[in-house]
């Protein structure tokens, strides 16, 4: 980001600071239905398993095609033998370097898989990467490594493009898992970040997914994405991400010195019927960071930076993040001031910025196109 400090704060406004004492939302996370009469053991026998429902339940933003989950009925490969001991890292690991359409068989109940090492994609083996947990798996990073990564500009994982910046493969979604305990810090490949995902080039979705407690390095003036770090996507097509929850829960969101949640530069999103709540960034001195600071503490759930892309947020809830400097809930920065923000049907509320955010859009710090375009959402 090249905006001075100065450019910066006199964006802001200062009468517009969240109150520091607004409490937590109880609408922000569904609550399950009471519970009925304790039923006899027949009806135990019969009941069936909740379904895996993550993101708000009561968005309604129209899902392209492009951004739907992918068929998996016929996987290409098969992680697990119907136990939870066959479902092993290692097994993670060799079949995203495989490729194809991945599912799970670790039997009937839900699964924690901890990560031995870090799962990551060999660019030549798509064009099409699937990792469908079937809303029983979760994938753990331990407190100590990254859960998963993608770079087709990585020669470890193989050139396939003489333009790996801007290729259309691999082309990876991730869908009905959970991410958790990613942790990063101190990888600083590409600039760091990325605590359970890291993605540059090809393209990339995310589908009925969760994640909690992820982290990423605690200062740095333009690293970030607890949850997901996003470095370019192929014709700046967007990163998906739909029907999911990022932290969720106090204690549950994710840290890191720029975006709690997701952060990306010169990288369009489209966030849809999404929760992004709880999630903080811990950095301090902004980007670029002020005398004796290491910088950060930005978008408290997206941190996005860079020139020409856009940023939707449709039918989601974004509450209750912390920035320790610019936009508790978004930080938006275009350079070259030709990027577009958009937020429809959406509530943003209890969003603090500690430092500096844009008059008049509580929670949001925006240099852009124009003023972020607002319809039938609540900002507060």
């Amino acid at each position: 980001m090249v905006v001075g400090l100065v450019s910066v704060l006199a964006a802001c406004g200062p009468d517009h600071r969240p109150d520091a004492a607004a409490g937590p939302s109880r609408s922000q996370v569904a609550v399950s239905p009471p519970a009925s009469p304790t039923p006899s053991a027949a009806a135990v026998r019969k009941a069936k398993p909740k379904p895996f429902r993550q993101g708000n339940p009561n968005g309604h933003a129209s899902v392209p095609a492009a951004a739907r989950a992918v068929d998996t009925s016929h996987p290409t490969r098969v992680i697990g033998k119907g136990t939870p001991r066959s479902c092993t890292s290692q097994a993670v690991v060799s079949a995203v370097a495989a490729g194809g359409l991945i599912r799970f068989s670790c039997g009937p109940a839900p699964v924690t898989i901890t990560m031995a090492a870090t799962a990551k994609i060999r660019n030549a083996n798509g064009p099409r990467i699937v990792l469908d947990g079937g809303g029983k798996v979760t994938l753990s990073g331990g407190g100590r490594r990254r859960i998963l990564y993608m770079n087709t500009c990585d020669p470890a994982q193989g050139y396939t493009t003489s333009h790996c910046q801007d290729q259309p493969t691999p082309q990876l979604t991730v869908q009905n898992l959970t991410f958790a305990d990613g942790n990063s810090t101190g990888d600083k490949t590409e600039g760091g970040g990325g605590g359970a995902i890291f993605v540059r080039g090809g393209r990339f979705k995310v589908v009925n997914s969760r994640f909690v407690r992820n982290r990423c390095d605690r200062s740095g003036p333009d690293l970030g994405g607890a949850a997901i770090r996003v470095l370019s996507q192929s014709r700046n097509l967007p990163v998906y991400v739909v029907g999911s929850t990022f932290g969720g829960a106090s204690g549950q969101g994710g840290s890191c010195s720029n975006g709690g949640a997701l952060s990306s530069i010169g990288v369009s999103w489209v966030v849809l019927n999404s929760v992004l709540s709880y999630n903080s960034a811990v950095g301090s001195g902004a980007n670029p960071a002020r005398g004796g600071t290491p910088g950060g503490g930005s978008g408290g759930a997206i941190y996005n930076d860079g020139n020409r892309f856009a940023l939707r947020i449709a039918g989601t809830i974004v509450a209750n993040n912390h920035a320790r400097e610019g936009g508790g809930a978004v930080f938006f920065v275009s350079n070259d001031r030709s990027g577009t923000m958009r937020i429809e049907s959406s509530t943003l509320r209890h969003n603090p910025s500690a430092g500096f955010e844009t008059h008049g859009y509580p929670g949001i710090f925006f240099l852009g196109a124009h003023n972020p375009t607002v319809t039938g959402s609540h900002l507060g």
